[in-house]
């Protein structure tokens, strides 16, 4: 069996804030863990518990309810608003940030 090289990029350990939600609303309940970290231009990772579909999320994202459906694979547009409503309120507003990396 061959292995193939590789580099690693990094590998680092944070203490991190996690911050768990669940809330229901009149159709859906929504379970998510919230990551907050300084790494990855600031912005969350937010884990759907339900799924396991996870996304680094800002507030800038939150806005855009086309692309939580996607990425958290909700059944519908309400859905999605809601979640954005959610997210609105539990994602911070990032500054923006050149060449992190």
């Amino acid at each position: 069996m061959h292995v193939e090289h590789y580099e690693s990029l990094y590998d680092l350990s944070e203490s991190a804030q996690v911050r768990f939600i669940g809330v229901v609303s009149d159709h859906t309940r929504y379970d998510f863990g919230i990551v907050y970290t300084s790494r990855f231009f600031g912005k969350p990772l937010v884990v759907c518990m339900q799924t396991g579909q996870s996304a680094l999320l800002g507030s800038d994202d939150a806005h855009t309810p086309g692309t939580l459906q996607r990425v958290f694979r909700l059944a519908n547009e309400n859905q999605a608003l809601e979640l954005s409503k959610m997210l609105l309120e539990l994602l911070p507003a990032l500054p923006m940030v050149e060449n992190q990396y």
